[in-house]
This record gives structure tokens, C-alpha cells and sequence, in this order.
């Protein structure tokens, strides 16, 4: 990154578009301009169901954004569920043009160019490369293998991919919202260096995210991004079976999930009753205990959880996983929803305490996740989106293309 680059990063969720916008300031660190979002229903369980409405509610963020900052913003980048991600691990040796002079940036370079040739499978297009370990001719792993006496350098990277379909409809509303798209990065990738702690980093982890309607899943192997994948369900879920059960409007329901949020009713300490002011039937002033309403939550807090164990015990990864990491609006603010993951993955769970978390609202934490990924990147010359000038680059350019940039300009 360059001091001075500005990077847009957008999260499209169920609820809401969040925007954050990030200068990387003299000391290289990311400093928050501004943040935006706007309402927005057009993304039900992690599909785009109305294009229309998440390009009108994009550009209203971007406006905001644009109002505060006084720039003309062109450019973001954005957040990809994992289902629509596939992770294709490869490597390659390349040898130093001049091994007397050292490996140089633009061998590091050419290596990340050429380590994405992979065979593609149909339905599916290139988003990202992330280099992940680079070993020196004598096997020594660098972080930067830059100015090294090596004759040759092996550089294993992660090859990202996802869904053409997906990756067309996200063009199409950043096109309507007039805007091109940067980069995608998959939500878990851009939130690990955000939620997880020193430690966390070097550890073999399970990001549990939970939104409203989607729960993202990533694995990580230290620094190496080995699985993602999504789950249809969220905290919208448990707010639905509450009404749905109590016959209650849902309004009613938010509030009583956020003032009695409790994932297991063995932890109940008073079973109070609890005055239902909305109920449907001619009880107008229904009264239950409190264990019924946390009975509704566990129950499908615990469906959330058995079939995160059922993906992850399928792709035959769980015993590799030593901590699972929870984050996310969807479950964070319902207390002992670690434990209730503890004894449901039979893995240690913890909510996340990663020094970072703190810095941004929720709302915008994986939008900031996403801008603070960005400028982190190894190996760039710049990573800002395309501020003030207006693009006259087709927002509908190849992929690949951005991704030649992004490495190799």
C-alpha cells in the first residue's frame, strides 16, 4: 500500500449496505474518513433476490460518503459469502532473474501471476490470489523474500474463485449504483486480521460469523485460508421463531431476543414472567416464563450450530480445527451462545476479543474488516480505489484484468 491511497470498502448484508471509506495514513496504518449504510432487504439467506433495491441503497451510502468527504468515489471493493467461494490451493518455484542481485519485487511479482494458473471449472471465475508462504532455495520460509541471495523462491498461494453468476450480479449493481467494482473478497478472509488476537493468528481457527440471515464459516491453518463455506440461517431466524411461536408481532420479538437473550435455559437464574403486549389470539395480555421464550432461542441457536458441525464434519476438516472463533450481530449480544457452540462442535468456542474488534460499530466492522485487508496486501504498488476522477474504465472488466493491476502495475 501507499501512503495516502483511499480504499472504499462495501459489505452487502440481509438488513443493511455498509460502507466504510480508509486512507492509509503516514504511519501506514488505515484511518476511517467516514462510514455510511442504508436499509436494505434485497439479499435473503446469502442470495441476491432484487438487484435493484441493493444497487439504490449502494448508491445512497456512496452519496452519504461522497457528502462527508468531499470526493467523487468511482471504485469499492466488496464482501462475498462463502458459499459462492471455492479455495484451490497451489504453488509454484520460480527462479530469481539475477540470483546475484537478489529476488527482486517484480519476481515476487510474476510468481503471483503465474501461480493462478489453475484449470477453472465452468461456472466458476478467478477473484483473488492470496500468497500465503514463500521458501528460499534452502527451505527457509520468508515473509518477504525481497533483496534474498536464492537462487529460486516457492511461493504457495491461495487461489480464490467464486460463482460467475454471483460475481455478474454483484457487477450489475455496482454498475446501476455507477460505480466498478475493485476487487471481492470472501467475508471471512477480509475479517480474520480484525476479530482474531496475536495468538488466534497462528492457531488452526473456525470464523463463525452470524448475521441475520447468513452465517459465514471460514477455516484457517495459521495464515493459510483452507475453507469457506455459508449456512442460510441467522439471528432474523431466532426473532422470526419467537413471533412465530409467542404469536407475537415482530418488533415484540427483537426486543424480548435482545433484553432475555440467553442460548441455554440451564443458565436461567429466575424464571420470570414476562407480559406479551402484542399477542395476536384474544389473550391481548398473554403471560409466559422466561424459559419458554429462551427454550424457542436455544432451540434454534442449536440447529445453527449442528449444521455448522455438519459442514465442517463432511468436508472432513473439524479434527484440524483447535478454537472456533464466534463473531457476528446475529448472536454475539445472546449470552452463553459460546457455550451452546462448545457443546454442540465439541470444540473450544470463545466470542471474539480481538484488540481491533473494538475500534469500528458493529454495523461497519466488516466493512472495516474488508478496507483494513485491503491495504494490508502483500507485494501491491497501490491499492486505492478510484477517487475524484471519474473512471472511464467499463465497470464490467474482466476480473483477471483487476487482479493484473492490483499485482503487477
Amino acid at each position: 500500500m501507499a501512503i495516502g491511497d483511499i480504499i472504499v470498502g462495501v459489505d452487502i448484508g440481509t438488513t443493511k449496505v455498509a460502507t466504510v471509506v480508509g486512507e492509509v495514513n503516514n504511519f501506514e496504518q488505515i484511518e476511517t474518513i467516514c462510514n455510511t449504510s442504508y436499509k436494505c432487504s434485497g439479499l435473503k439467506k446469502g442470495k441476491i433476490i432484487n438487484e435493484e433495491e441493493i444497487s439504490l441503497s449502494l448508491a445512497k451510502t456512496i452519496k452519504d460518503a461522497e457528502d462527508e468527504t468531499n470526493l467523487k468515489i468511482n471504485s469499492a471493493y466488496v464482501t462475498i459469502p462463502g458459499k459462492y467461494v471455492t479455495i484451490v490451493q497451489n504453488s509454484i518455484t520460480k527462479e530469481a532473474k539475477d540470483k546475484y542481485a537478489g529476488i527482486t519485487m517484480r519476481d515476487v511479482q510474476s510468481a503471483i501471476m503465474q501461480v493462478k494458473d489453475i484449470e477453472i471449472p465452468e461456472g466458476q471465475t478467478l477473484i483473488d490470489i492470496v500468497p500465503d508462504k514463500i521458501a528460499l532455495d534452502n527451505g527457509t520460509i520468508v515473509k518477504d523474500p525481497v533483496g534474498s541471495l536464492s537462487s529460486n523462491f516457492t511461493i504457495s498461494a491461495q487461489i480464490i474463485l467464486a460463482d460467475k453468476e454471483y460475481v455478474r450480479q454483484l457487477n450489475s449493481i455496482f454498475k446501476k449504483a455507477g460505480l466498478e467494482i475493485d476487487g471481492i473478497v470472501p467475508t471471512t478472509l477480509a475479517e480474520r486480521n480484525l476479530i482474531l488476537d496475536k495468538n488466534e493468528l497462528h492457531d488452526n481457527i473456525a470464523i463463525i460469523d452470524i448475521g441475520a440471515e447468513n452465517t459465514d464459516i471460514g477455516v484457517f491453518e495459521s495464515s493459510t485460508f483452507i475453507y469457506t463455506n455459508s449456512i442460510p440461517l441467522g439471528g432474523e431466524n431466532i426473532t422470526n421463531d419467537i413471533a412465530l411461536v409467542l404469536n407475537i408481532e415482530q418488533e415484540e420479538a427483537d426486543k424480548l431476543k435482545r433484553q432475555y437473550g440467553l442460548a441455554l435455559k440451564s443458565y436461567i437464574d429466575n424464571d420470570n414472567d414476562i407480559i406479551l403486549n402484542t399477542c395476536k389470539d384474544n389473550n391481548k395480555n398473554k403471560i409466559i416464563k422466561s424459559s419458554e421464550l429462551i427454550e424457542i432461542i436455544e432451540a434454534r441457536i442449536e440447529e445453527i450450530f449442528l449444521l455448522v458441525n455438519k459442514d465442517l464434519t463432511n468436508q472432513g476438516i473439524k479434527p484440524r480445527i483447535n478454537n472456533v472463533i464466534l463473531t457476528g450481530q446475529g448472536i454475539t449480544s445472546i449470552s452463553k451462545s459460546d457455550v451452546a457452540g462448545k457443546i454442540n462442535l465439541n470444540i473450544p468456542v470463545k466470542i471474539s476479543t480481538g484488540r481491533l474488534i473494538g475500534t469500528t460499530k458493529p454495523v461497519y466492522r466488516t466493512s472495516y474488516a474488508l478496507v483494513r485487508y485491503i491495504a494490508s496486501r502483500p507485494f501491491t504498488k497501490t491499492v486505492s480505489s478510484s477517487i475524484d476522477a471519474k473512471s472511464t474504465e467499463n465497470v464490467l472488466k474482466n476480473i483477471l484484468e483487476r487482479i493484473k493491476e492490483f499485482f503487477y502495475s
